[in-house]
C-alpha cells in the first residue's frame, strides 16, 4: 500500500526512480508521481492518475537530474486524482514531499497553524509539507528543524521524505509504524519503502526504527533522533533475486506464483530439515511454544485463513489449544488471554498494520511472539521475538498464493517438532509428506487446461458464487472464495456446507455456482448432501474432491495425500479457477481494483 522511492547520486534521478516505481507496483496503487531538481536548482514536479505507464507519458525525456523522490498512491484520504497525487507541494513551491500512512490530527493542525492557507488536494499529507514550509517562515528554523518540529506535531502512521530547492543535495526522511529502508551505495544513496525498488541498484539496506529521522546525501547518511542523538546502524544483505522478480514467459506474476508452489514447499523442506530428513527449528521457539498454555495465531486475509489450517495442526498434532483472530479486530477487542499465551502472526510481508498494532500491545504485556514472514528484516520479524521465514520468494501478484501455501507448510513443520518433543506423532514424517504434496500440486498443475473450461464453464459470466465444505475444507472455501472475488470481482462467499440449510441456501437461484470441497472420508457424505439440496435449488455445482472419495460425475479429483495437508492441494484448483476467470472478464490480473498488496495502515 502505497510506495517511496527516493535517489541522490550521479545518474538519472528520474531513469531510476520510475524504475523503483514499477517494483513497488504489486503494492497496490492509484496514482503516482516524481519530483526533481535539475542542476539548476529548477525543481521539477510530475503526476498522473492511473498507471505508472501513464506518469512517464508526460515526463520531459531529456530532463536530468541527480535527485528526487517519487510516491506511488493507494487512496486514503481523498479521492484518486491528478491533484491528490504525491508528491505534494508547499504553497511557494519550495518543500516537495511524498507520505505513505494516515495522519489522524491533520485537521486539527490545519485549524490550528494554517487557517489562512488554501489547500491544493484532499490529502492529509499536503497538511505536512504547509507545516513544514509554515515553520521554516514563520520561525526562521532550518529545513530540518521545521521538519523535525512538523514531525513532533503528527499523530498516526508515516514514512516520510523531503527534499528542498534550495537544498537539492539532501533527501531529509522519517518514519513511524510504516516502513522505510536506506540504499547504500557508492556514489549514492537512496530511500525506498521495499528493498525490491533498489535492489537494481543495491542489496545493502539500513532498516529505520520508529522515531528516526535521516539527512541523506550521495555519499553519507545521517541517522538520529528527534532529540539530535546520532545513531549508528551496520546494513544488511537484501538477499532477493532479480530473476525472481522477471515474469518470463508468464503473461502475469499471479500464474508464474501459482506455478512455484511445489518448489516453494520443496525449499522450504531443505531450508528446516535436518540430515536424518526431519524437520528440526530454532530450539528457543519450541520450547518457548511448548512452555505455553493456548496459542493465538494473530492475521489478516489469506493469511487469516491459512491461520485456520494452523490451527488444525497445532491442535491435531501438538495438542495445543489455537485461536485465530483478525488482527484488526484483536487490537481493540482482545478476548480474555490465557494465563501462558503464545502469539503467532502470519504476514506475507511483515510489513501489516494491523498486526503489528497488535505485537507492541502483547509485548508491552510481555508475552511470546513469533512472526511467520516472507520478508526477512520486515517489521514484524524485527520486532518479534522470533521468526520463521517463508522461503517463498518475492510475491509480486496482490492475490496471495505460494505465501498462503508457503504459511500452512510451515505451519506443517512447527506443528510437528512441537508434537515430537512433547512425545507425539513419534512415527511421523512431516517433510516426507510434504514432499508428496509438492509432486501433488504438479499433477494438478498439468490440468490447467480442463481447470480454465470450468473457469469458462462455471464462472465466466456469473455474478455471484459460493464455495463450500466442512472441516479444513470449509478453510479453504473460505480461500478460494477471496481469491475469486479480489481479482475477477464475482461476489463470492465460502460457507461452512452444514451451516446452508440455516440460512445461507435462500441466496441460491437457478443457475448460481456452488463450488464444493470435499477432502475429508468423514464429512464427505455430509457434502454432498448438501450439494444435493443447491442442485435441487438451481445450483450449478462444481465438485472437488480427493482421490478415494470420489464419485460419478465429479469434475475434479484431486491426489491423495496427508489428511492434515489437504488444504495444500486443494486450494491450487480454486487459485486457477479465480486467476482463469479474470483472465477471461479481461481484468488485470495482478493489481485488481482498489487492493493494495501491503497493507500499512490501519
Amino acid at each position: 500500500m502505497c510506495g517511496i522511492v527516493g535517489y541522490i547520486g550521479n545518474k538519472d534521478a528520474k531513469v531510476i526512480l520510475l524504475q523503483g516505481l514499477e517494483k513497488l507496483e504489486y503494492r497496490g496503487y492509484d496514482s503516482s508521481g516524481i519530483f526533481i531538481v535539475d542542476g539548476n536548482q529548477n525543481g521539477h514536479l510530475f503526476k498522473e492518475k492511473g498507471r505508472i505507464a501513464d506518469l512517464k507519458k508526460i515526463i520531459e525525456p531529456y530532463l536530468f537530474s541527480t535527485s528526487g523522490i517519487g510516491h506511488t498512491r493507494w487512496a486514503t484520504h481523498g479521492r484518486p486524482s491528478v491533484e491528490n497525487a504525491h508528491p505534494h507541494q508547499s504553497t511557494n513551491q519550495r518543500f516537495t514531499l511524498v507520505h505513505n500512512g494516515v495522519i489522524e490530527n491533520f485537521q486539527e493542525l490545519k485549524d490550528t497553524y494554517l487557517p489562512e492557507i488554501s489547500l491544493t488536494s484532499d490529502t492529509d499529507t499536503e497538511i505536512i509539507v504547509q507545516l513544514i514550509s509554515h515553520f521554516s517562515e514563520e520561525e526562521q528554523l532550518t529545513t530540518f528543524e521545521a521538519f523535525k518540529k512538523t514531525v513532533s506535531k503528527l499523530k498516526g502512521s508515516y514514512a516520510l521524505a523531503l527534499m528542498d530547492t534550495q537544498q537539492p543535495d539532501i533527501i531529509y526522511a522519517a518514519k513511524n509504524k510504516s516502513p522505510l529502508l536506506v540504499g547504500k551505495g557508492i556514489g549514492f544513496n537512496a530511500i525506498c519503502s521495499d528493498a525490491m525498488a533498489m535492489i537494481q541498484e543495491t542489496n545493502q539496506f539500513i532498516e529505520l526504527m520508529d522515531g528516526e529521522f535521516i539527512s541523506l546525501t550521495r555519499d553519507e547518511i545521517k541517522i538520529e533522533t528527534q532529540d539530535g542523538t546520532s545513531i549508528s546502524r551496520e546494513t544488511y544483505t537484501a538477499e532477493v533475486n532479480l530473476d525472481d522478480l522477471d515474469l518470463g514467459a508468464y503473461p502475469y506474476y499471479m500464474a508464474k506464483e501459482i506455478d512455484e508452489q511445489p518448489a516453494v514447499l520443496r525449499k522450504i523442506i531443505q531450508a528446516y530439515q535436518n540430515d536424518q530428513g526431519q524437520f528440526q527449528l530454532d530450539t528457543d521457539i519450541i520450547n518457548s511454544v511448548i512452555s505455553s498454555d493456548r496459542i493465538y495465531i494473530i492475521a489478516c486475509g489469506t493469511s487469516y485463513n491459512a491461520g485456520w489450517v494452523g490451527k488444525q495442526l497445532l491442535e491435531t498434532l501438538a495438542h495445543i489449544p489455537t485461536e485465530v483472530h483478525l488482527s484488526s479486530e484483536f487490537g481493540y477487542n482482545m478476548p480474555i488471554l490465557s494465563k501462558k499465551p503464545f502469539f503467532i502472526f502470519l504476514s506475507q510481508s511483515g510489513e501489516t498494520a494491523d498486526s503489528r498494532q497488535v505485537l507492541v500491545k502483547i509485548k508491552a504485556m510481555e508475552f511470546p511472539s513469533l512472526t511467520l514472514t516472507n520478508v526477512s528484516g520486515s517489521t514484524l520479524s524485527r520486532e518479534a521475538d522470533y521468526t520463521l521465514l517463508l522461503h517463498a520468494g518475492p510475491e509480486i501478484a496482490v492475490a496471495s498464493t505460494k505465501a498462503y501455501t508457503a504459511q500452512i507448510t510451515v505451519l506443517a513443520a512447527l506443528s510437528e517438532v512441537i508434537a515430537k518433543k512433547n512425545g507425539l506423532a513419534k512415527e511421523s514424517n512431516m517433510a516426507h509428506e510434504l514432499g508428496i504434496v509438492a509432486t501433488g500440486m504438479e499433477s494438478i498443475l498439468s490440468e490447467k487446461v480442463f481447470i480454465e473450461q470450468l473457469a469458462t464453464h462455471y464462472l465466466s459470466t456469473s455474478r455471484n458464487a459460493f464455495y463450500i465444505g466442512r472441516g479444513v475444507d470449509y478453510y479453504v472455501a473460505m480461500e478460494a472464495s477471496l481469491k475469486l472475488k479480489e481479482i475477477s470481482y464475482v461476489q463470492t462467499e465460502g460457507f461452512a456446507a452444514g451451516e446452508l440449510k440455516h440460512g445461507t441456501i435462500a441466496l441460491i437461484e437457478e443457475g448460481t455456482p456452488v463450488i464444493a470441497i470435499i477432502t475429508d472420508k468423514d464429512s464427505a457424505g455430509h457434502t454432498r448432501g448438501n450439494v444435493q439440496e443447491v442442485q435441487a435449488r438451481g445450483a450449478h455445482a462444481l465438485v472437488i474432491t480427493m482421490e478415494g472419495l470420489q464419485k460419478k460425475g465429479d469434475q475434479l479429483v484431486l491426489p491423495k495425500v496427508h489428511s492434515l495437508l489437504t488444504p495444500l492441494v486443494s486450494v491450487v484448483p480454486t487459485q486457477l479457477l479465480a486467476y482463469y476467470t479474470s483472465l477471461h472478464r479481461g481484468n488485470d490480473v495482478d493489481k485488481p481494483r482498489n487492493l493494495a498488496k501491503s497493507v500499512t495502515v490501519e
